[in-house]
């Protein structure tokens, strides 16, 4: 992408953007071997090479955004010793080392965000920006309305009680029961662990939303790009 060079080189932490045009002006600066001074000259740093004072310029890595639909049985990690299946082996062509923003289980799938934005990936872990994961849970036995109004108000859990839940019965049967929960917190295995400490076990766990941002249609696998909007919201409740 073209951008002018004087703030190329100031997004390299060269200097200042008005101390880059004295760069440019005093004929420091080179592009593709050749000295610049013209002012507001547009260079695409992903494919000229830039130096000033005869030091290569990096190009700052491109900021990415991915949500992905994770199967279960893949582990929310870029490496793992014991060679077991990691959720960027799911990505493809994508140069840019990316990270996923928390965890979700071995054993739960669902929405997932990688990107390589690390200011971004502490905001959305941050509690105080309270962003909210939405859940569908199959649990066994049927919980009645007292248990889920404990899980809804929080329960103690590991000496700490948990924030309140927004929990729906959306589909009861005679062995189990599906419910949507909605939570702010992210502890290790939360979901899981409510429902246990109530004595209906999870049997299937599947994230389908940060804040608005729903998983939708997307397969198991697969994964999409996300845009300035998309990102905006995963903050909305």
């Amino acid at each position: 992408m073209l951008e002018r060079l004087q703030k190329i080189l100031a997004k390299a932490g060269i200097a200042s953007r008005r101390k880059a045009e004295e760069l440019i002006r005093a004929g420091k600066v080179r592009v593709a071997g050749k000295v610049v001074t013209e002012m507001g000259l547009q260079v695409d740093p992903e494919t000229q090479d830039i130096e000033c004072d005869g030091i290569p310029i990096a190009c700052p890595e491109k900021k990415i955004y991915i949500l992905l639909h994770k199967p279960a049985g893949f582990l929310s990690t870029v490496h793992d010793p014991q060679g077991r299946p990691i959720v960027t082996e799911l990505l493809q062509n994508i140069k840019e080392r990316v990270y996923p923003v928390g965890r979700l289980d071995l054993d739960t799938e669902g929405a997932l965000l990688l990107t390589n934005d690390g200011e971004l990936a502490q905001k959305i872990l941050h509690p105080s920006h309270e962003v909210q994961k939405t859940y569908v849970a199959k649990v066994k036995g049927q919980p009645d309305r007292k248990k889920l109004a404990a899980l809804s108000r929080g329960i103690e859990l590991e000496g700490r009680k948990t924030w309140p839940a927004c929990i729906e019965v959306l589909h009861r049967e005679a062995q189990k029961t599906t419910l949507k929960i909605i939570i702010h917190e992210g502890r290790k295995r939360q979901v899981r662990k409510m429902f246990e400490a109530v004595g209906h076990p999870v049997l299937e766990l599947k994230r389908t939303a940060y804040g608005q941002l729903k998983l939708g249609e997307l397969a198991p696998g697969k994964y999409r790009f996300l845009s300035p909007g998309d990102i905006k919201m995963i903050f909305n409740k």
